[in-house]
This record gives C-alpha cells, structure tokens and sequence, in this order.
C-alpha cells in the first residue's frame, strides 16, 4: 500500500511530468528516483527532444543518477513514475538493480499509444526475471496522474513509431 511519502513523490513526478510537456521537444512522462524519502534525481521523456527513442523519463533518472554517483548499482532505490514504465524501462530498472518501482497511471488507464503495443506488461517482465527483491507498486495518485494523458477512448494523432504500431495478439 502507498504511504504518504510516496505520494508526495508522485507529486514531484507529474510537476515534472508537467514541467517536460512545457519543455520544447519534452514529453508528459514524469520520473523520480529516491532513496531514503529524499528526491537523488528527477526527469521526463526527452526523446524527441534528443531524437533518441531510449530517452524515457525512467532511462533519463537513470542515466543521470548512475552519471552522478559513477556507479551502475542503484540497489536501494526507488523510481516513481507517472506513468507505469514500458519494457524498456522496467528492464532498465532491473539492470540498475533498482529495488521498488511506483507508478501512477497504468495501462488501462490510458490510451494505448503510451506502450508498447506487444502485449507485455511490467509485472511479467519482472516475474520473468525471477526477480523477488524488486517491489511493484501501481495505481499511486493514478487519477492525477492520468489526467497528463489521452484516455484509452481518445482519438490520438497516427504514430509511425515501430513500438506504437498495432500488432495481432499472439494468443
């Protein structure tokens, strides 16, 4: 169950959210990674901003935190998201060794054209992983965060990203 303190950390993840969709070539993905309560590093999604489609808002925290401490290892950590983090993302977060990950809207909460359009989803890739030391927890300030994105009903420009493109389900 999300405590106060993690509330208080979505926040600042949608002010960043907020604050990428008011940044020319920013996104409206919010990240923050913490340790202790305290905010270590903070972003949104930059890949247009850099024409880079790994820039999101999770790889940019990541990046940047790991560049700061010259280290790989982010054992101890927890990311909070605006939005619950692609495959990319989650694995990224598995790599760093990162401990929790807490998101606020998630896949049902908004339009497809947010994910990956392959059918995966975070939790697999972590039960995937057998990763047992890795924390989930979805659905934080969901309703708040969820307003920064179009609803799973809202018409959206085409997308000619690969990841975006609509595939067949497997099953």
């Amino acid at each position: 169950m999300a405590s106060e303190q993690d509330r208080l950390l979505m926040r600042i993840a949608i002010q960043t959210a907020r604050k990428g969709q008011e940044t020319p070539g920013g996104e409206c993905v919010g990240a923050v990674l913490a340790r202790d309560g305290e905010p270590a590093s903070t972003g949104f999604n930059e890949g247009a901003m850099h024409h880079d489609p790994t820039a999101h808002a999770e790889m940019v925290v990541i990046r940047k935190l790991c560049a700061a401490l010259k280290t790989t290892s982010l054992k101890g950590y927890t990311i909070y998201c605006t939005l619950q983090p692609c495959g990319m993302c989650t694995m990224a977060c598995l790599w760093a060794g990162i401990s929790r990950i807490v998101y606020g809207a998630g896949r049902s909460d908004v339009h497809y054209i947010y994910f990956e359009s392959r059918h995966n989803n975070t939790v697999d890739f972590i039960r995937d992983a057998f990763r047992d030391d890795l924390q989930i927890e979805g659905g934080v300030l969901a309703e708040a965060c969820s307003v920064l994105y179009a609803k799973p009903s809202d018409p959206v420009p085409d997308d000619s990203s690969p990841a975006h493109q609509q595939t067949p389900n497997p099953i």
